[in-house]
């Protein structure tokens, strides 16, 4: 697996937008692997303590998930939802703005997802822009790129047995 920030910039107020590519190798088709990636509800539990709570349509859901920095925890609530889909290129991008529970803060992501045959696998390359404002911004990107790093990690092995 390959990880990395790759970018930071300011924005006012805010803790940077963070930037983060991931890649990892599922050994499973790409069809397999596209059509899990698409299921919200089979993909969204691969993500460590995440839940659907709520399917809109097949490309929005509500999700709730539950994070861990350093030795605080929050409890994060919003929609999910699949806003771009190339199945000829195997290429998609999820948007996802929750709320923290009980709190002020917030984050946002946009998710673009790659995916590419090789051999009797599939590569997943995954760019996501992330942007947090509260309690979790104030832990510092360090901590955030650290947690994110590690949901990855997790994410790639329960995808892999969900496929």
């Amino acid at each position: 697996m390959v990880a990395g920030v790759a970018n930071s910039h300011s924005c006012s107020g805010r803790l940077p937008l963070m930037e983060f590519n991931h890649s990892f190798s599922v050994e499973k088709s790409v069809d397999q692997v596209w059509s899990t990636m698409l299921d919200l509800e089979r993909v969204v539990p691969c993500v460590p303590d995440a839940q659907v709570i709520e399917k809109e349509s097949d490309k929005k859901v509500t999700v709730q998930v539950k994070i861990r920095l350093g030795s605080m925890s929050m409890t994060y609530t919003g929609p999910a939802e699949i806003v771009e889909q190339d199945d000829k290129s195997h290429r998609a991008v999820l948007t996802g703005r929750a709320k923290e529970a009980g709190g002020q803060g917030n984050a946002d992501a946009r998710i673009a997802i790659q995916l590419t045959g090789s051999g009797d696998g599939t590569e997943v390359a995954i760019h996501s822009d992330v942007n947090v404002v509260g309690k979790a911004a104030q832990m510092g990107e360090g901590v955030i790129a650290g947690v994110t790093e590690a949901m990855i990690a997790a994410f790639s092995e329960n995808l892999a047995e969900r496929v």
